[in-house]
């Protein structure tokens, strides 16, 4: 019986029992599953590809990591990210002031024809 991989949007959590490269735990949200021919695995290792993700749930970085599924801490379903702040509106300009600051644009009614 092969184990449980992660489906898209879980959120996992990675630890050195998973994969040694992994000293310091992380979150990652996985995209997929990598299972194409050209990336070779040993036998219950794969090749996941997703967002490492900070404290708050933010990503940080999109990285592909090689993992045994069976030793991943699988949470479902993935939390919803926070929503982007809005930053600050930037005035609209308006054509009038354009063509003022810029008076010699052909079609404007004070270019200069000659």
């Amino acid at each position: 019986m092969s184990p449980q991989l992660p489906k898209s949007g879980d959120l996992v959590h990675v630890t050195r029992a998973a994969s040694v490269q992994f000293i310091k735990p992380i979150m990652f949200r996985v995209i997929r599953v990598l299972d194409d021919w050209t990336r070779t695995t040993y036998d219950g290792w794969c090749w996941l590809d997703g967002y490492e993700l900070d404290a708050r749930g933010d990503a940080v970085a999109r990285r592909s990591i090689f993992v045994q599924p069976a030793k991943l801490q699988i949470g479902h379903p993935a939390p919803t990210p926070r929503r982007p702040m809005r930053s600050a509106a930037i005035p609209n300009v308006h054509r009038r002031a354009r063509a003022a600051a810029h008076p010699g644009t052909p079609g404007d009614a004070g270019s200069a024809q000659g």
